[in-house]
């Protein structure tokens, strides 16, 4: 099976070329090669490309998941740059005017995600042709979770984003851009409620991701950050808790935090034992987290979902999908500070033992009346503890009004990529 999803990666190459090489004036033909309509016509040559999503999303330095955690994580204190000469971490901790539209770590978020859309509205565009609908439904549920993980990427990060994959294409705001996520997200749930997905088709992809878990969890996740907290808590209530979902990892797919930075001590690492947070969100005396979540040597080190190789990480983890119905109960038009309350002390009160990932705190239950405001300062100190390293901070520090001294910038400029090639692209944010 591994020998067939090797050649499936390299159909999802191979429509990249073809895609790219539009605008070249010359054109090199393998005459052996699959032609274009070959990838995007058969089940083959789709599962190709989704299992190619997976591998560029959560592989590699360039891959959109270590980019998002490095630049999330640089520019909300939970990480230090190791090494001076790496320019690019150098400039997004420093923050501010540092960070411009050259940086490559930027430039990996927005162009990886980018192309991740373009790819993956091919999987589900050309999915819905096959006769076999129960294994199109795989296929356009898998390459929809890329696209959703994508669009929420580049939500998160930048004021506007585009509105499509092209020459001069507009550009839509970032709550438009997270519901844009749902709505793919509901088109693949409606498609596999109609056609339940193949075993055949699960048999063809990389084992660790249970898609309709986590198509709903990620509408959860982006139905919070567009303030929709109903759908985001009734998306979040539809996550079955018993079951995981990851990204798995192999000789040939190695854990890129381990790979890139635990591994060689000299990139990136925890800023400190508090993980970066100050004062009243410090972590409290005995918080299991902080030891699972980084390891002394010397100096604070990762551990966690980069202490090795093989190391899964999560998509999301159950502890997010929890503090999501805390926070959704706490914000709601009619708040109901009761379930909030409720909702938070599971996870304030699990265990390693009795987390699917081994993330549990392991504190006392918090007592007492708490006003809104109370509740939701210990949801987001909770978040950055429970989820650290996930690369979803800066959008909670935002919501939570966290003071703007405490991050390094709030938006980023627009990769010069985009600006020299786009001329919709908007003004990039002050700060």
């Amino acid at each position: 099976m591994k020998n067939l999803k090797s050649k499936y990666i390299g159909y999802a190459f191979l429509l990249t070329t073809i895609a790219f090489s539009s605008a070249c004036n010359k054109e090199y033909l393998n005459p052996n090669a699959a032609t274009a309509d070959d990838v995007l016509t058969s089940a083959k040559g789709l599962t190709g490309v989704t299992v190619g999503l997976q591998k560029s999303y959560s592989t590699t330095r360039a891959g959109v998941l270590y980019a998002a955690i490095t630049l999330n994580g640089l520019t909300t204190n939970e990480l230090i740059s190791i090494n001076t000469g790496n320019t690019n971490e150098e400039r997004l901790a420093a923050g501010g005017v540092q960070v411009d539209g050259t940086n490559s770590i930027l430039l990996n978020v927005w162009a990886g995600a980018n192309k991740i859309i373009f790819d993956a509205d091919n999987v589900i565009n050309n999915a819905a042709n096959l006769p076999d609908k129960n294994y199109a439904a795989g296929l356009i549920a898998h390459a929809s979770i890329f696209k959703a993980l994508a669009l929420g990427n580049l939500s998160e990060y930048w004021e506007k984003i585009p509105a499509g994959i092209g020459q001069n294409v507009s550009f839509i705001t970032r709550v438009e851009g997270y519901n844009k996520a749902i709505a793919t997200i509901d088109n693949a749930l409606a498609v596999i409620a109609a056609n339940p997905i193949s075993t055949s088709f699960l048999g063809n992809i990389p084992g660790g991701i249970d898609i309709s878990n986590t198509l709903n969890a990620l509408k959860a996740r982006y139905a919070l950050f567009a303030g929709n907290y109903a759908l985001a808590l009734t998306a979040a209530n539809s996550v079955d808790l018993t079951k995981k979902s990851a990204f798995t990892y192999d000789a040939l797919n190695l854990n890129p935090i381990f790979e890139i930075a635990t591994s060689t001590n000299n990139v990136i690492q925890p800023k400190n034992l508090n993980l970066g947070q100050t004062g009243a969100n410090v972590p409290d005396a005995g918080d299991a987290r902080i030891p699972f979540y980084t390891v002394v040597n010397t100096t604070v080190r990762i551990n966690g979902f980069g202490a090795g190789t093989f190391t899964q990480i999560p998509i999301y983890l159950p502890g997010e999908i929890t503090l999501i119905k805390a926070e959704a109960y706490a914000r709601q038009a009619t708040p109901d500070l009761n379930n909030a309350l409720a909702e938070l002390n599971k996870v304030v009160t699990k265990t390693a033992a009795n987390d699917l990932f081994g993330v549990g705190a392991a504190l006392p239950a918090l007592t007492g009346t708490y006003t809104q405001q109370q509740l939701l300062d210990l949801i987001y100190k909770h978040r950055s503890i429970e989820l650290f390293m996930s690369g979803l901070k800066l959008e909670d520090m935002r919501r939570f009004n966290q003071p703007i001294a405490d991050r390094k910038r709030n938006f980023f400029p627009y990769p010069f990529q985009e600006r020299d090639n786009n001329t919709n692209t908007p003004a990039d944010p002050a700060f």
